[in-house]
């Protein structure tokens, strides 16, 4: 089965994101496909490089940049939510003449990504709630 996740919480509210992150390890483990993850509002906070979580807990960037190495999944940051959580890839970062902030294994996309990803998924589950 196809899926497509659409992730609303940032990693430090909270254990949405995390929960989502490991929902994605389990599909793609069971055989699941799991084409894209869509990140918006807080959730976009998930790409963020210089976020650093404490020792004593999960790092959900690090298992969401391992599913996207490992398994192809892509990883897209709504374009609007980014810009209002800071995280810039490099074409955003000049325009604005700040800083690239964004983890690697992440992309900035618009919001027909998402509508795409739900087109294309045989199911679309979100984790998280809107602010």
């Amino acid at each position: 089965m196809n899926y497509a996740l659409l992730v609303l919480a940032s990693p430090a509210s909270g254990t949405s994101n995390l929960t989502a992150a490991r929902f994605a390890r389990e599909l793609v483990k069971q055989g699941h496909t799991l084409s894209r993850v869509f990140f918006h509002d807080a959730g976009t906070e998930t790409g963020l490089v210089s976020r650093v979580m404490p020792q004593d807990e999960t790092d959900a960037r690090a298992l969401w940049r391992e599913l996207s190495t490992h398994h192809n999944t892509e990883l897209v940051l709504c374009i609007a939510s980014s810009l209002r959580h800071g995280v810039l890839d490099t074409t955003e970062a000049e325009r604005y003449e700040r800083t690239n902030t964004i983890d690697p294994a992440f992309v900035i996309g618009g919001l027909g990504l998402l509508v795409e990803a739900s087109e294309t998924a045989d199911r679309l589950i979100t984790f998280g709630a809107s602010v």
